[in-house]
């Protein structure tokens, strides 16, 4: 596990900053805060912009990825599909036992829906499914594999990690889930990563899973 931190550092770094700010966050201001601003603050960009990123932490980015993995190397798509299903399970498990209220359920049981601005061509999801944000935990679960498992550290690592971060972000700004969702969901998700890149090194490598399956030419 130390050598995992050290070898990914600058993403740990950046994992670290993250959990700092949004604890401190987490802890001076109300969960409905963030959806507010966000509801105070819209645009017809950002709708559209926020509406497309959410979608990088969805089932198909799980599926085309492990696709593409397929002309790396077998193990990469491999883990891209164990970690999607142990997402979903977790996710799926977690929610069961917390049972929070979506925002739109807890917004109508406060009476302040009509204080929100929603966003077009959005379903709201209803249930007591809050708690934690799937498609965050997803999307650190799957950016973090990918930044542990790619070269050129630095870059692709602060890529990766905007990406997922951005998968959260836009979970709130859609009135999906609350900032505590997200921020558990990104921890989660990451340590799930984690967890199964360090499985994966008890296994050889330049196995027949460390080949490409398909060759992809342009």
């Amino acid at each position: 596990m130390a050598k995992t931190i050290r070898d990914n550092l600058f993403y740990f770094q950046l994992m670290a900053l993250f959990v700092v700010i949004g604890g401190l966050y987490l802890g001076q201001t109300d969960k409905s805060e963030a959806i507010f601003f966000f509801s105070d603050n819209r645009s017809v960009v950002l709708n559209e912009i926020f509406k497309f990123v959410t979608k990088l932490g969805e089932g198909p980015m799980f599926f085309l990825l492990g696709i593409l993995a397929l002309a790396v190397n077998m193990r990469y798509s491999l883990l891209i599909g164990i970690t999607g299903l142990a997402t979903l399970v977790l996710s799926f498990g977690l929610k069961a036992v917390f049972a929070v209220d979506r925002p739109a359920a807890f917004f109508a049981k406060q009476n302040l829906s009509n204080e929100l601005n929603f966003v077009n061509g959005i379903d709201l999801h209803w249930g007591a499914t809050s708690f934690p944000s799937g498609h965050t935990m997803a999307a650190f679960a799957l950016y973090g594999l990918l930044a542990f498992l790619l070269p050129n550290k630095k870059r692709i690592s602060a890529l990766l990690f905007v990406l997922a971060l951005s998968v959260g972000i836009s979970r709130i700004y859609l009135v999906q889930h609350f900032w505590p969702d997200v921020y558990a969901g990104a921890i989660l998700g990451t340590l799930l990563a984690m967890l199964i890149y360090v499985l994966q090194l008890q296994f050889d490598k330049s196995s027949w899973l460390d080949k490409p399956l398909i060759s992809l030419r342009f």
